[in-house]
């Protein structure tokens, strides 16, 4: 009788202590899940409360004043997005304003289907709409479209085309693909003049190298 008792109380203490493992580990899977749902949560409500201020920001920006800027640089790049149901190649127009103090920032930027004429024509005047004045020098691509937007909106502001662009045309015109490197080296050694009569001189050896070899590139 003892020994069946013993038994009895054994088998029941071992029942007890399982379940409270069993009770002890179900409480630290709860405590875990409630600690990752509530990180989710706090993560949810910054995600949420930042999609709903960036629209405002981002419009702030897109419209705060821009005031002085002595050189206007202009440029262009092709992003995939979502536009009607689709998704196709849209231009994101940019423009670099840099200020009296040498400031650099960025003060406009816009996605258009296209950089024809009309869509850089309304950045251009929505630039000039945010009070911008004083520009010295234009600087970007030789874009149809954004060269009839320039003259029609900015007419009286100096334009230089972007180096970046008239080296990357250049090596396009390379004969072999081994020359490209040679002749970005060539035109950025004429860049990299500090005045027009040293680099005057760089261009004509430039031009005088690729005369016979390529034409088209020296024109």
């Amino acid at each position: 009788m003892k020994t069946v008792t013993f038994r009895a109380w054994k088998k029941s203490r071992r029942t007890f202590f399982h379940g409270q493992i069993g009770f002890i580990a179900g409480s630290t899977l709860a405590f875990r899940l409630f600690g990752v749902l509530r990180a989710a949560l706090t993560l949810f409500n910054a995600l949420f409360n930042a999609g709903m201020l960036l629209p405002r920001q981002l419009d702030a920006g897109r419209n705060r004043p821009i005031g002085e800027i002595t050189h206007l640089v202009l440029d262009a790049t092709y992003e995939k997005i979502r536009h009607n149901g689709a998704v196709r190649s849209c231009a994101v127009l940019t423009a670099i304003g840099i200020d009296t103090a040498g400031k650099w920032s960025v003060i406009g930027c816009n996605v258009q289907l296209s950089e024809a004429e009309p869509h850089w024509r309304k950045f251009l005047e929505s630039l000039q709409k945010r009070g911008i004045h004083g520009v010295k020098l234009i600087v970007s691509d030789d874009h149809a479209g954004l060269r009839a937007a320039r003259q029609a909106v900015m007419a009286g502001a100096p334009w230089q085309r972007c180096q970046f662009h008239t080296i990357r045309n250049a090596m396009a015109h390379a004969p072999k693909e081994a020359m490209r490197s040679e002749v970005a080296r060539d035109l950025r050694r004429v860049f990299d003049a500090d005045e027009p009569a040293e680099a005057e001189p760089r261009l004509k050896d430039v031009i005088a190298r690729y005369q016979k070899t390529d034409p088209q590139l020296a024109t």
